[in-house]
């Protein structure tokens, strides 16, 4: 029997979080209700905080996070795919498989794509065609916290597939938060070389245990176009650049890194009302290849879960801090400053709504901007 009300994080308003008391949503048709076991910390989620809103996903007075991986309590009429007691991860979208944008394979443009957010909470709904077309049973073997990653590495995964990424190609990744880092690892894996050009002195180690074969810092050259296209063949320039950053200077510094017809993800999503200025002959006499990343899809979605499910994706390195549900306020608080040089911030904080948080192991205390 499921209690009446629960503990949850809600979004108030711009860097206006607060853990109240809710009631505890019920399973309607085709639904789904979990016992939230692990929720993660997000960049969208803080820039959500900071700005008291997304566009696309949800305004104040809402339930709050995205990343979430928990157990089956209840299971609604006609929701014939999984029973109570089933470990599941459930995605933040899913699409209607009907409009025009689905119908030409792009699913995560979808006129009416369908969010959900809550994660920060005792138990969390999971609406019907979540339930049906983006949600997927845990193995056994797969801690929650692990299975939580999903979402986000399933954007890096959508990004790696529109630049055709191989393995033998060469890639350079501008950023070294969590996403620069997902990037990092995910294209090493998978056997692309890997460049990075990174601002703060801690984020060289952290690259480099993450699979990049060559760090640029920038603070360390005078020219980081050039000490970054050194590393390259020839320093003819990369196969693939990704902007990790989501700041219109970065934008620009990724078309400089490409080869000629080379291929640049401007990953980074930079503020409302930014631009961005190209050199034009650039683009044209170097026929460059670029394109922007937005979301994910149920395709990149699988594909990612099977990544982190294969045991080849270093998951613990990313989860550096874990919290309790009361402490959420707090922790994007303090995801809110930069911590000082040489101090390890984290990459990813686990929330463990259901239970005490349990220790990450040292070893894996890495280092990662929260944007």
């Amino acid at each position: 029997m499921l209690p009446t009300t629960m503990r949850a994080a809600v979004l108030r308003g711009k860097e206006d979080l607060r853990v109240e008391d809710v009631p505890v949503p019920r399973a309607g048709a085709g639904e789904l209700v979990l016992r939230v076991d692990a929720a993660l910390t997000c960049g969208t989620d803080l820039k959500v905080f900071r700005r008291g809103y997304h566009a696309k996903m949800l305004t104040a007075n809402r339930l709050f996070g995205h990343e979430v991986a928990g157990t089956v309590v209840e299971v609604g009429e006609g929701a014939t795919r999984f029973a109570v007691g089933d470990r599941v991860l459930p995605l933040n979208s899913a699409p209607c498989d009907a409009c025009f944008f689905c119908r030409n394979g792009q699913q995560n443009l979808c006129d009416d794509l369908l969010f959900n957010n809550g994660a920060y909470a005792e138990f969390i709904s999971i609406p019907a065609r979540i339930v049906e077309k983006n949600t997927h049973r845990i193995p056994d073997t797969m801690p929650f916290e692990h299975a939580a990653l999903t979402e986000p590495l399933a954007c890096v995964v959508r990004g790696l597939e529109q630049t055709e990424a191989r393995a033998g190609q060469t890639m350079i990744v501008l950023g070294a938060g969590p996403i620069g880092l997902l990037f990092i690892h995910a294209a090493a894996i998978e056997g692309l070389h890997v460049i990075a050009i990174v601002k703060r002195r801690d984020q060289v180690e952290t690259a480099t245990r993450f699979g990049a074969a060559h760090v640029v810092r920038l603070a360390d050259v005078d020219d980081p176009v050039q000490a970054a296209r050194s590393f390259t063949p020839e320093a003819r320039g990369a196969d693939i650049v990704i902007e990790a950053v989501a700041t219109p200077e970065a934008w620009e510094m990724a078309l400089h890194l490409a080869r000629k017809g080379g291929a640049v993800n401007l990953f980074g999503g930079p503020p409302a009302g930014t631009t961005a200025a190209f050199d034009t002959n650039l683009i044209h006499y170097s026929d460059l290849n670029i394109k922007a990343s937005f979301h994910h899809t149920p395709a990149t979605a699988q594909r990612a879960f099977e990544m982190l499910a294969s045991g080849r994706f270093d998951c613990e390195a990313f989860l550096t801090g874990t919290a309790s549900l009361e402490d959420v306020p707090e922790v994007f608080h303090n995801m809110l400053t930069r911590p000082p040089e040489g101090t390890a911030p984290e990459i990813k904080t686990v929330i463990h709504p259901a239970h005490a948080p349990r220790p990450i192991a040292s070893e894996h205390s890495l280092v990662g901007e929260t944007a």
